[in-house]
């Protein structure tokens, strides 16, 4: 797998953590307290990849386009190419994502938001999680694409944690610490 095609975002602690940079064709999940700043970092990863030439799109289906740009503007990266998305089905993210060329990297924030219509259950159950990300990562394998799944870690309750969706990614990492980037592969899971 160190052999595969990477995407560097530069960003030298995510490289880091990621190996070498995002795999093309592959899944990570970002897992993590809420708050803690998965957001934020993928947010500069998505400005450096789109400021090289990447086509990169940021799907969120917590937060709308306008405060997405607000945390861009207020990381001073507003002005680069990333396509933002505030989208929760996963059918119409992949029309979305369908116009133009292929993107380099996809991230999808976050996972507990998404629901696909081959499942009928509620989003954020265990069934909607998994579904969902399985087009994604079905979508990743396909097209070549790279993509981010985040994960918010859950107090038991409701909502199904990145737990759940671990297994079928290639890789995981989990942000630990204050919000000041510490964090830490706590491991990788290998196809």
């Amino acid at each position: 797998r160190n052999d595969a095609p990477r995407i560097v975002s530069g960003i030298s602690e995510l490289d880091r953590a990621t190996g070498g940079g995002f795999v093309r064709g592959s899944a990570l999940l970002v897992g993590g307290d809420p708050g803690i700043g998965k957001s934020t970092l993928l947010t500069q990863a998505a400005a450096a990849l789109a400021s090289k030439g990447h086509r990169i799109v940021y799907v969120s289906g917590e937060e709308a386009v306008a405060q997405i740009r607000l945390r861009a503007q207020r990381l001073g990266v507003a002005s680069t190419p990333v396509e933002l998305a505030a989208e929760t089905n996963v059918e119409d993210i992949l029309a979305t994502i369908a116009d133009g060329k292929r993107p380099d990297l996809v991230i999808l924030d976050s996972i507990q938001t998404l629901w696909t219509d081959l499942a009928d259950s509620a989003p954020g159950t265990v069934t909607q999680v998994r579904a969902a990300a399985q087009a994604m990562i079905r979508y990743a394998k396909s097209t070549g694409a790279a993509i981010v799944l985040v994960g918010h870690v859950t107090k038991e309750g409701q909502i199904a944690g990145p737990r759940v969706v671990e297994h079928m990614v290639d890789g995981v990492l989990y942000f630990e610490g204050e919000g000041n980037h510490h964090f830490r592969i706590l491991r990788t899971v290998k196809n």
